[in-house]
């Protein structure tokens, strides 16, 4: 299934801490559902280290690829806290205190320590456009068709909403599953067949092992025409085995 650029995106996992295993990403997951629920394919995940030049790299790659780049982590008060600076490199332009930022901070820490690294977290590209963070009210910000937003899961969710209206929406992907109730290799030969036939469609195949193993094949498409008819073509080829 291809989709048109405008309607493809790239999530760029940004942290040390995930490479080593150490934290487990669940952001992809969030993001890419969200995504697909606007009709937008997430064509490339990739997870890279807190390093300047791989993170400045990896964003100019995925902008020439993909309609829209997310990037998570690497947005908070630590020295290893590159990304936001990193984005700046990307567009050449100055990195500074976004006004705006800095006194959401400010107001939130006011009976604390504003210190600097908390002052770093209002630090962006100097034409960054704020996404706004309700949960600790360190923003995560755009430029253009790049979204930098932080790692710690259960802030990223509350986030991404706001992006709603930022987004285009493409169309909706439509998604079929069916359990065959067969072996992964009973099917093999016959299901490259008709994903051959059938370009437009995304045909997964994910075996499973319960009492006794078998396939849940997985049908994605924009198409609704042409969904069904490999639906039809694929429940046919399962009563052969059965």
């Amino acid at each position: 299934m291809e989709f048109k650029k405008e309607f493809t995106a790239g999530i760029i996992i940004i942290g040390n801490e995930i490479l080593s295993g150490r934290t487990v990403d669940k952001n992809t997951s969030f993001i890419a559902t969200w995504l697909n629920e606007k009709g937008i394919s997430v064509e490339e995940v990739r997870v890279i280290p807190d390093k300047e030049q791989i993170i400045i790299d990896t964003v100019n790659e995925f902008r020439s690829k993909f309609a829209y780049i997310f990037t998570t982590g690497g947005i908070g008060p630590t020295h290893d806290d590159i990304t936001s600076e990193s984005i700046s490199k990307v567009f050449n332009q100055k990195y500074q205190y976004h006004k705006e930022a800095y006194k959401l901070l400010e107001d939130y820490y006011k009976n604390q320590d504003f210190n600097e690294g908390r002052k770093k977290m209002a630090k962006m590209p100097e034409n960054a456009k704020l996404i706004p963070n309700p949960k600790t009210f360190a923003a995560g910000f755009y430029v253009e068709n790049v979204f930098v937003l932080p790692g710690v899961p259960n802030i990223l969710q509350v986030m991404v909403p706001y992006l709603d209206k930022i987004i285009k929406n493409g169309k909706k992907i439509l998604s079929i599953s069916i359990d065959s109730g067969l072996r992964e290799s009973v099917l093999a030969d016959r299901l490259s067949e008709i994903q051959n036939k059938y370009k437009n469609i995304d045909i997964g195949s994910y075996p499973y092992f319960k009492d006794k193993p078998g396939t849940v094949l997985v049908l994605r498409s924009v198409d609704e025409i042409q969904i069904k008819k490999c639906e039809t073509e694929v429940k046919k080829l399962i009563q052969i085995y059965k």
